[in-house]
């Protein structure tokens, strides 16, 4: 599963709106938007966050782990 796609999933999974999630991780609803179409990427460091937000590892949200695992990953407040 490509970047995009597994941001999309795992958002709808936890019925999170765009824009919830865009104030959630202090980033515009355009760029959510952005990332789940493809149209975009985020920086490391937004990476990083959005990892934490899903409570998931880096390397799941980019495709190269099928498996969630993260053990230090703390859940932004919804």
């Amino acid at each position: 599963m490509k970047f995009h796609e597994r941001i999309k999933e795992l958002r709808k999974e936890l019925k999170i709106p765009q824009v919830k999630m865009a104030i959630d991780l202090g980033t515009q609803r355009y760029s959510v938007g952005d990332w789940e179409t493809g149209r975009g990427t985020p920086n490391l460091e937004m990476l990083i966050k959005l990892a934490e937000y899903f409570h998931v590892s880096v390397d799941y949200l980019i495709g190269r782990d099928k498996f969630f695992g993260c053990e230090n990953c703390k859940h932004l407040p919804k």
